[in-house]
């Protein structure tokens, strides 16, 4: 029985993504472990192998072909003694979805590939590696299954009788907002007078989309030939969607302060200056500003553990461990690598750690775990001369620290002026979860640690 292969989900949250490469041809023999084909997402790159042995028998998506759908069927895998005229009726894939419009997806069965390392048992970015069952909505390559009719709620569509459509237009009710008891959420005469006697709740009407932008309008606005229209990919689409999300969505509040440097740079300079040296003479290790940001902020988030909360609809989580996500800025787009259980490593292990993971974002070889999570961000703009600036929040997190350029400023104490090395500092903070005293707490027992560094090892 030819096998069909599908889009893989990569990652909890994945939709759709780009068939990068193909690493075979129709004709090839692949075995369990292979690897067949490269796949980007918004944030990632990543190998695929397949999980079952044959014959590539049928190539659906070409290689590079944008917005493909999860679950889409990409290729046909043939087994032993079949050939390519067995292949029959393929759930086809969807057509990819161009620069300027999207196709519906198609279903499919299971996924049959698997990022690669992930063992046969274990779950894959919302994929496993058990055989299932063709999808009722689709005709498995041997033609098997039947075509299922979509439910409204797959659609749009609403299905109701001719009857019922007709009492539910004289009683003035909105035939949309009648939940249906017949096949496939069917509206049928019973449901509109139930709906009438005020039996059965009408649902809420759905909320309006968020206004789109008129790319046609915008362009008339500028003299043709005078600008050049870069189309949005995967990540530039993904970033603009969910900060406008937050933005819109979330109720954010932002509190500053000054910080006082002096101590930290002192400490730096002193622990920098001990670094072992390896065969050609180079520290192991050099400890950055924004090593001890991470650091504090983590201790700061377990001293203040109210603050160490995301919202999640109908409960708030707090967490335990200060899982910190640090925002690397990439041609084109954000990542934002997360430091689990940062409050328990060393400045070094983090200055290791951020590096590595910032080194890996920029060529979109993280792993979905590492961008993932996280219960707040660090945005460091400081070494690009920003004094002062606020973060949107990256839900679900529940708080975001913006970092300034540590300057030589002013200062007065005890009558004296005196001179000293300062940053500002803003924490932005999701009010659902986090209150404004307690992010007043949390940023003055990060002020703290920052201010006495020596703290930190306490």
């Amino acid at each position: 029985m030819s096998i069909n292969i599908t889009m893989p989900a990569l990652s909890p949250t994945m939709e759709e993504g780009t068939l990068a490469k193909w690493l075979v041809k129709e004709g090839d023999q692949v075995s369990s472990g292979d690897v067949i084909a490269e796949i980007e997402t918004d944030k990632a790159t990543m190998e695929v192998e397949a999980v079952d042995e044959g014959t590539v028998g049928r190539i659906m998506v070409a290689e590079g072909s944008e917005g493909v759908k999860v679950n889409a069927v990409i290729a046909v895998l043939l087994e032993e003694g079949e050939s390519a005229g067995d292949i029959g009726d393929v759930a086809s894939a969807p057509a990819p979805a161009s620069k300027t419009e999207e196709k519906a997806p198609a279903s499919g069965p299971s996924d049959r590939l698997r990022p690669q390392g992930e063992k046969d048992s274990a779950v894959a970015g919302g994929t496993t590696s058990e055989r299932a069952a063709p999808s009722a909505g689709a005709r498995s390559a041997t033609g098997e299954g039947t075509m299922a009719k979509p439910d409204g709620a797959a659609t749009g569509r609403v299905f109701a009788s001719p009857l019922a459509r007709r009492l539910a237009r004289e009683a003035s009710i909105d035939i949309a907002a009648i939940a249906g008891s017949g096949p496939h959420g069917r509206v049928v005469k019973s449901d509109v007078e139930k709906a009438r006697s005020g039996a059965m709740p009408l649902k809420a009407p759905a909320a309006a989309p968020p206004p789109t932008v008129d790319s046609a309008a915008v362009r008339a606005l500028y003299e043709e030939g005078s600008y050049e229209a870069v189309p949005n990919d995967g990540m530039r689409k993904v970033v603009a969607a969910r900060l406008t999300e937050a933005a819109r969505d979330i109720p954010q509040f932002y509190l500053s302060a000054d910080v006082r440097l002096d101590a930290l740079m002192a400490a730096r300079a002193d622990i920098n200056a001990a670094a072992p040296k390896d065969k050609e003479g180079k520290p192991q290790y050099k400890l950055s500003v924004n090593d001890f940001v991470v650091k504090a902020w983590a201790i700061a988030l377990q001293q203040v553990p109210l603050a160490n909360a995301t919202w999640a609809g109908d409960s708030i989580l707090y967490h335990k461990r200060s899982d910190v996500a640090v925002a690397v800025a990439i041609p084109g787009g954000l990542f934002t690598p997360v430091v689990k259980s940062a409050e328990t490593k060393t400045l070094r292990q983090i200055s290791a750690e951020v590096k590595d993971l910032a080194g890996r974002a920029k060529t979109k070889k993280l792993a979905p775990h590492e961008y993932q999570g996280g219960s707040t961000a660090v945005s460091n703009l400081g070494m690009y001369g920003v004094t002062h600036f606020t973060s949107i929040i990256n839900p679900p997190h529940g708080t975001i620290i913006s970092i300034g350029m540590g300057e030589e400023r002013t200062y007065v104490e005890d009558g004296e002026v005196g001179i000293g090395t300062f940053m500002t500092i803003s924490v932005t903070c999701d009010h659902r979860s986090v209150d404004g005293a307690l992010g007043a707490q949390l940023m003055a027992a990060f002020k703290a640690l920052i201010e006495q560094p020596v703290m930190m090892l306490v």
